[in-house]
């Protein structure tokens, strides 16, 4: 396995500095994700999401932000599910976008909630409609006995349902709300910039610089 140790990557693309990061997480993180869409950087919004289940075990899967604002970031799944499970047994989190051909992450931790019902209900709508019938005939996380339970599920559904499947009452969206963010941008040596942003009890934004 010498040649898994020899693996090495310089670092070359950008720095990020006090002087030229902005003030506020959500506007950083605002001009970053921009600067991912405008490079095509690959499903930009793509992010590991880390919870942690009733005995303190932590897990990880990758899930889509699908909007973002000064009240947190939002994605959506099945309440029942395993990561479901845990946010209702422990209502932390913390997510991380790796932007590979950037050499940048942004890592966020904070408060999970779920969204208003009618958010869940405006983002179900705008979404395929296989999509929208897949929610309904997945009984995410749970074990099956093959695809065949899948696609049994997802035809019994769509003549149940029809072309306007409403919401399942399991389905929904989780918002975190930061208390903490991290914006890390390789540079040569492993000197990398970190710039941590830790969320203050009057409100504002206290930006740390960390050691990589």
């Amino acid at each position: 396995m010498n040649w898994l140790a020899d693996m090495r990557k310089s670092y070359e693309r950008g720095a990020l500095d006090e002087e030229h990061s902005a003030e506020q997480p959500l506007k950083q993180f605002q001009q970053w994700f921009k600067e991912a869409l405008d490079d095509k950087v690959l499903e930009p919004n793509a992010m590991t999401l880390a919870t942690v289940g009733p005995e303190g075990r932590p897990s990880t899967r990758v899930v889509l932000v699908k909007d973002f604002d000064e009240r947190g970031l939002v994605w959506y799944t099945n309440y029942e599910s395993r990561k479901g499970h845990e946010l209702a047994a422990h209502p932390f989190a913390a997510l991380q976008f790796h932007w590979v051909s950037q050499e940048r992450v942004v890592r966020i931790e904070g408060r999970v909630e779920r969204v208003s019902d009618a958010e869940s209900d405006a983002y179900y709508l705008s979404r395929p409609l296989d999509s929208r019938l897949g929610a309904w005939a997945s009984p995410q996380s749970q074990v099956i006995s093959g695809r065949a339970v899948l696609v049994a599920n997802a035809a019994k559904v769509a003549a149940q349902h029809g072309l306007s499947p409403k919401r399942p009452p399991h389905w929904g969206g989780f918002r975190l709300v930061p208390d903490q963010w991290e914006f890390w941008a390789g540079r040569p040596s492993r000197l990398h910039d970190r710039l941590r942003y830790r969320l203050q009890p009057d409100g504002s934004w206290l930006r740390e610089r960390l050691a990589p």
